[in-house]
């Protein structure tokens, strides 16, 4: 009889530590797929907010505003990891940006294009000049990840002195990467430059992070 009532005891502890493990593994599931639904919430609102950018003077420190009507870059990641190989046609873009350290080619629109859209393409910030505008400064933004439209996925492998290209109007331009810095994905972003430089900026999602943007900061090579 006391056997009996000592298997019976046993018997509701273990069915107490399944029922506790049980409800522990639930609750972190719950957890994990409430991290995951924010997260999403997080990239939609990011997704549909502008970018208020300043063109800072790192000369003087003098703030210029741009009208900037692009999209934060992202981290985009893809089930599809096709790449197709094909021909393509330069001549139909305003510009060409080339980086040769990391095999990037591609080409971008004027900023009134119906392409010149962060979720095609290499696009260009409205209130950005282009490479023939003397200290003026181009500005180009583009996705990071893995997926197809993920045109500015290895900018992370690029260093201060590395040759930046931009062809326009027949013209190429040589340009050398200056300065490299991280800023929050807020929604507000500071273009720190020398003013009296001709100039080429890059954006794009910081790789490893989903909290912050990199800048690439770019000086037309005399």
């Amino acid at each position: 009889m006391r056997m009996l009532n000592q298997l019976k005891v046993n018997n509701k502890i273990k069915k107490s530590h399944i029922l506790f493990i049980g409800s522990l593994l639930v609750f972190v599931g719950i957890i994990i797929l409430s991290s995951n639904y924010f997260l999403r919430m997080r990239d939609e609102v990011y997704s549909d907010m502008k970018i208020s950018m300043m063109d800072v003077d790192s000369n003087t420190g003098e703030e210029t505003k741009i009208v900037s009507d692009v999209k934060p870059a992202e981290n985009i990641v893809s089930n599809n990891s096709e790449t197709k190989n094909y021909e393509v046609d330069y001549s139909k873009y305003l510009g060409v940006l080339e980086i040769p350290k990391i095999g990037l080619k591609r080409g971008f629109y004027n900023v009134d294009n119906r392409y010149n859209n962060i979720q095609y393409n290499v696009t260009m910030v409205r209130g950005s000049n282009l490479p023939d505008v003397y200290q003026g400064n181009l500005i180009l933004m583009a996705h990071s990840g893995d997926a197809y439209i993920s045109y500015f996925a290895y900018l992370y492998r690029l260093n201060i002195g590395d040759n930046v290209y931009v062809t326009y109007n027949g013209v190429k331009y040589h340009y050398n990467i200056v300065n490299i810095y991280n800023v929050p994905k807020s929604g507000a972003l500071r273009l720190i430059r020398n003013h009296e430089k001709t100039t080429l900026t890059m954006i794009t999602c910081t790789k490893n992070d989903d909290y912050s943007q990199t800048v690439y900061i770019s000086e037309l090579v005399e």
